[in-house]
């Protein structure tokens, strides 16, 4: 199985739930020491009210802080044509624009039912290629609501199959609640890589079930090139009642194995989410991290 492309998303989906705005500065510090130790995609920030996601109130800064060639390795999480148009006056190219499945979970998250997120796409994907740069379609609650249970997987395929949704480079399919399983990963992602247009799959997965592995490896055997996960398993939803944190990088590293990853590049990792850690006040979900520190002298990928 080929390794897929790993971007970590601490710096979005993994502060929202944490309460504190980390300063630009550091933010520059993680985004470079991310990028330096060979992640390949992150995810930087979003476009959310500050009001309601405090943790974001800087996305703004942080993207004007970066560099072009570091811009060109980062996502913007995006809910409207607004976000996308204020994101890349900022200097952002690369756009999540992402709604939920389930109306009850996107009125709660966005303030808007489904059709009028799918309806709002195109004039989303006019400004993002204007920029010069790539849209995601991105799909949160894709297999569970917290409000309405089950969701059904023709909905995700509806709304894959739409014209409006046309021009996306890639479709994200998001765990949110981290509540499947993986024979329901890869039935999802089997299902949309055989019956919609073609675009490169995305998984975002959570470990609230302690699945976030296991879901993970299922969607890159049925298709996913790209996956989703966050330092130390930090993450969710604040607006998910039941949500975790994501998937740890450290894990999904461990054991998918990219050519970049080595005892070296984990030690650099490892140092990273203690330092984050720490600073938030949120504990390790990595169980990788674990054995990282373990005292097992004889394996290489301890970190000493």
């Amino acid at each position: 199985m080929t390794a897929p492309l790993l971007r970590d998303v601490t710096l979005r989906d993994g502060l929202q739930l944490t309460g504190k705005v980390l300063p630009v500065e550091q933010k520059i510090d993680v985004v470079r020491r991310l990028l330096a130790a060979g992640v390949p995609a992150l995810e930087i920030g979003s476009m959310a009210r500050p009001d309601l996601v405090a943790p974001m109130a800087n996305s703004l800064e942080l993207i004007a802080a970066l560099t072009p060639d570091e811009l060109a390795r980062c996502w913007v999480w995006v809910a409207t044509p607004r976000h996308v148009e204020k994101a890349a006056a900022a200097g952002a190219r690369n756009f999540q624009y992402c709604f939920s499945v389930s109306d009850a979970h996107n009125k709660v998250n966005i303030g808007r039912d489904t059709e009028t997120s799918v309806a709002a796409m195109p004039e989303a994907i006019r400004l993002a290629h204007e920029a010069g740069g790539e849209i995601q379609l991105c799909l949160a609650t894709a297999f569970t609501c917290p409000f309405d249970g089950p969701v059904d997987p023709g909905r995700v395929l509806a709304i894959a199959n739409d014209p409006r949704t046309d021009g996306a480079a890639d479709i994200v399919l998001a765990d949110t609640l981290g509540q499947a399983h993986p024979g329901q990963v890869s039935a999802l992602v089997t299902a949309v890589r055989e019956t919609t247009p073609p675009r490169r799959i995305v998984f975002h997965g959570h470990d609230t079930w302690g699945m976030g592995v296991a879901n993970t490896l299922a969607a890159v055997a049925a298709g996913a090139t790209m996956v989703d996960g966050a330092l130390g398993g930090l993450g969710g939803c604040p607006f998910a009642p039941g949500a975790s944190g994501n998937t740890a990088s450290e894990d999904i590293l461990f054991a998918t194995r990219p050519d970049w990853f080595t005892p070296a590049s984990l030690a650099d990792l490892v140092g990273l989410t203690e330092e984050l850690l720490a600073e938030l006040g949120e504990p390790n979900r990595s169980r990788a991290l674990e054995g990282a520190r373990s005292e097992a002298d004889a394996f290489e990928w301890v970190v000493r």
